[in-house]
Formats: structure tokens, sequence, C-alpha cells
């Protein structure tokens, strides 16, 4: 892995040591049911009506670069815009020093939009999922490994739906090894940085051939490196059910706009 990414975990770490220093003076958080077929329709219904499910990403930075300045309120505004042009879930960083993002943040979007809400973040620690409601949660294979099924079984009995992240056919059939119901395939790679969508494009008929021979039934969502209507509709083609876009739309001045332009991608 990159060594943005190791930093990355480092934190994680320092993050997660904290958390246990004031656990015993924090009650968890009480466990609910994820409706993880009501997300599942969601998505599948907007494709359906011809419209392509956007996952829209309240994203204040990345490791690379700082976007904008987001506070609790300031999330609250664009993820209403982005619910009102038509995304189909709302994706919130929680990491807070190289992503600048927040459990605030998270927070005040999930109080003030009807769509399910993404926790996006390094979870590496059964504790992280005590700090914060959401209704789908990032678990990243390539960081989780064998424990993968483990968090992906914790995630839902703590009432989250687990949404698993892949980079590679390593990861991804590991993935598939487990009982995850949504697949990411993150066009980043880890190693090098850079970004190709054609990630999504090699990596989909693994999991369609897998389904095949399996009797199972994936939804499989595209992230990074999708910034126009021509590489939605390019995922789209490929076979993704939705795709999770953050950069090009919080980058941009009309957040409705930019949201909507991607939305209606396969008008």
């Amino acid at each position: 892995m990159h060594s943005a990414i190791h930093e990355i975990i480092n934190s994680t770490e320092n993050r997660v040591k904290e958390l246990y220093k004031i656990k015993n003076n924090e009650t968890p958080l009480e466990s609910f049911t994820p409706n993880t077929q009501k997300i599942i329709d969601s998505i599948l219904s907007k494709k359906q009506k011809g419209k392509a499910p956007i996952i829209s990403e309240v994203k204040p930075a990345s490791p690379s670069m700082k976007i904008r300045e987001i506070d609790p309120t300031e999330a609250k505004r664009i993820a209403t815009e982005m619910e009102k042009a038509g995304a189909v879930a709302i994706s919130v960083l929680t990491e807070p020093e190289f992503f600048d993002g927040s459990i605030d943040n998270l927070m005040e979007v999930r109080k003030n939009i009807s769509l399910p809400v993404l926790r996006k973040d390094f979870i590496i620690d059964k504790i992280q999922f005590d700090e914060v409601k959401s209704d789908l949660i990032l678990l990243i294979a390539g960081l989780l490994n064998e424990k993968l099924e483990e968090f992906i079984q914790h995630a839902r009995s703590k009432g989250f739906e687990p949404l698993v992240e892949v980079h590679n056919k390593e990861e991804l059939l590991n993935a598939l090894d487990t009982s995850a119901r949504i697949i990411g395939i993150n066009n980043r790679n880890l190693t090098t940085m850079q970004v190709d969508i054609a990630t999504t494009e090699e990596l989909i008929p693994i999991i369609k051939e897998h389904d095949r021979i399996s009797d199972t039934e994936h939804l499989i969502i595209s992230e990074s490196g999708v910034h126009n209507a021509d590489d939605v509709r390019r995922m789209i083609s490929a076979g993704a059910d939705a795709i999770l876009i953050g950069t090009s739309i919080v980058k941009n001045d009309d957040i409705y706009n930019k949201t909507k332009e991607l939305v209606d991608a396969l008008d």
C-alpha cells in the first residue's frame, strides 16, 4: 500500500486508542436493524426509472487536495441540495485528519435528509461502530482481510449494512467469499494512488459470473474517478448499479446542478 494509506491507518489507530480511553464514560449506541432491502430497492428503482443512481458524497478533502470547508451547517446544506437533485444516498466522510471529515457532519446530515446515509471512514476496530449511527458503513476489504466477515456480521448486529470496498481481484474474491450484499469497486490503486475507471469494467464480470454460478445477487457500486455524464454512462454500461461521486460534485459551485447533471446522465 502507498505510504499515505499507512499514515491514515496509523492516525486511525490513534483515534481508536482515544475511543477506548473514554469508553467507560460513554454508553454504546443502541443497536437497530438495518433496512437493507429498502436501500437496495431505492437504488434499483432509480435505475429502472432511467436515472443514474448517484451516491453523492460530502467530501471536504482528500489526502492530496483540500476541496472546501465543510462544517455541520454546510454539510446539511450540501446534502440537502444533493437530495433535491435526485441522489439516491449520501456518503459522509468522518475521517478527520486526512479528509477533514467529522462525526458531527454525519449527524447533521442524517437528521436533515430522508435518504440512506453512508459513513465513509477507515473502520479497523469494532469500537468505531459505537461512534455514530448511519444506514450504511464502509468496510475496506484490503484493511480487514481475514477479519472481513467478522466485521460484516458485527456491523449488521449493530444496525449498519456494510458496503464492502475492493480495489483489485484478490480483494474482490475475498469479499465474494463473505456474506457481503453490497460491493464497492474503488477505481483507485492503493499502491500507486492512480485512478482508472477501467478497474470497474475489469472486476464487474467476476462478480456477475460468481452470482450466476452461486445463484447470489450483489449490488455493485463504482467509486472514484467519475467526473461527468460520459463517465456515468460508461460505468452503468459496465454493469454498475450505482456510482459514488464526491470530488467532482463538491468542488462545483452549483451542487444541485452538478448532481442533477450526473443523475440525468442516462436521459
